[in-house]
C-alpha cells in the first residue's frame, strides 16, 4: 500500500498546487482532488465555459418538455467516477456551518428534494474548480447569507407569500 501512494504522489508531483488548491473548498478532500485533477485535467482550455464542463460531467439536469409540460429533469449518466466522487464532497459540504454551500443546498431541499439540491450543490462545486483552476485562485465562500443580500425585495415577497399560505394577512409598510 505505501509503495502504491509513493507511486501515486510521484505522478501528482507536477500537479500539486492544483491539489493544494482545490483542497480549499469545503468537503474536498485530498482523495477528491486527485480525482478531480485525473478526471479534468488542471488545462481546462477544452471547456469553453463552467457550464460547458458541469454539462460534460452530467451534473446539469435535462430539460424534456414537450407542450409546455415539463417531462424529466433526470441528470445524464455520464462520468461515474467524478459525479459519485462530486456528489459524496458535495454531502460533506453541506455539512460546514455558515457556508454557501450549505445555503443553497437548504433553500433548494425545501423546494425539489434532497437529490436534486446535491446534485445542484455539487455543479456549483465543479463551477468553483473551473474558476479556480482557470483564473488561478483559491477558494472563496459567498457566505451563508449571499441569497438574503442578493435581492431584499424578492425575499419580502417569498416570506408574505410563505405568510399568506400560512394563513396570516401581510401588509409591507417601509420603514421610516
Amino acid at each position: 500500500m505505501q509503495e502504491l501512494d509513493a507511486r501515486l504522489e510521484a505522478a501528482l508531483a507536477p500537479f500539486r498546487a492544483v491539489v493544494d488548491r482545490l483542497i480549499t473548498i469545503p468537503g474536498v478532500s485530498q482523495i477528491v482532488a486527485r480525482v478531480l485533477v485525473a478526471e479534468i485535467g488542471p488545462d481546462l482550455s477544452r471547456f469553453p465555459t463552467a457550464g460547458h464542463l458541469v454539462s460534460w460531467a452530467g451534473l446539469c439536469p435535462r430539460l424534456h418538455e414537450s407542450a409546455g409540460k415539463r417531462l424529466s429533469t433526470r441528470v445524464r449518466p455520464d462520468t461515474p467516477w467524478l459525479k459519485t466522487t462530486l456528489v459524496q464532497a458535495a454531502w460533506a459540504a453541506v455539512r460546514k456551518k455558515r457556508s454557501y454551500l450549505q445555503a443553497q443546498f437548504l433553500r433548494l431541499k425545501s423546494r425539489r428534494g434532497p437529490k436534486k439540491a446535491i446534485i445542484a450543490v455539487a455543479a456549483s462545486m465543479l463551477t468553483a474548480v473551473y474558476h479556480m483552476l482557470t483564473r488561478a485562485v483559491p477558494y472563496h465562500d459567498l457566505g451563508a447569507d449571499h441569497f438574503e443580500r442578493r435581492d431584499h425585495a424578492k425575499l419580502a415577497q417569498r416570506l408574505v407569500r410563505r405568510l399568506r399560505d400560512l394563513g396570516f394577512t401581510v401588509a409591507l409598510q417601509p420603514v421610516a
